[in-house]
């Protein structure tokens, strides 16, 4: 078993484990992984079904304790593409991460958890976010991993 104290690992570190282990769990349900060099798109690697379609995914990561939003800058993150998910990590300390894979195509109907933020006439760019606050939370527990590869695996896809 792993060491599970996160607390003590710094965010470029977390964020590494978190990409390593989503791809070992897509490669324990028979996916081929591969990964690119740079992240400079907004995906961290890309996983071919057995049904020879590609899906691109793109990495993020928390601590249950301190953060509760994630985002993605718009202009990275095509919301219209059926084959892109977002994988998100939440890491406790003492546990293994909890992990859900969120379909960049959820983003056309944003919700609570779900926010498209526009920041117009501001300096931050437009983004996606996830609002992770603890009244959310159920709202997440429909993207748990486990699930949403079962769906992948039986469409073929995630369309």
């Amino acid at each position: 078993m792993p060491n599970t104290n996160w607390s003590k690992l710094n965010k470029l570190q977390i964020g590494r484990y978190a990409e390593y282990f989503a791809m070992m769990e897509f490669a324990s349900y028979g996916f081929e992984v591969y990964t690119s060099e740079v992240d400079d798109h907004g995906i961290d690697f890309v996983v071919k079904t057995k049904d020879r379609i590609f899906l691109e995914v793109q990495v993020k990561s928390i601590r249950k304790s301190s953060v509760n939003y994630v985002f993605m800058q718009k202009d990275k993150w095509d919301i219209n593409s059926p084959d892109t998910y977002l994988a998100l990590l939440i890491f406790e300390d003492g546990k293994l991460p909890e992990m859900y894979l969120v379909p960049a195509m959820a983003w056309k109907a944003p919700d609570a958890l779900l926010c498209d933020k526009n920041y117009e006439g501001l300096k931050s760019k437009p983004e996606y976010g996830l609002n992770l606050s603890k009244k959310n939370m159920p709202l997440l527990s429909s993207y748990k991993f486990a699930e949403v590869i079962e769906q992948i695996k039986s469409c073929g896809t995630g369309k």
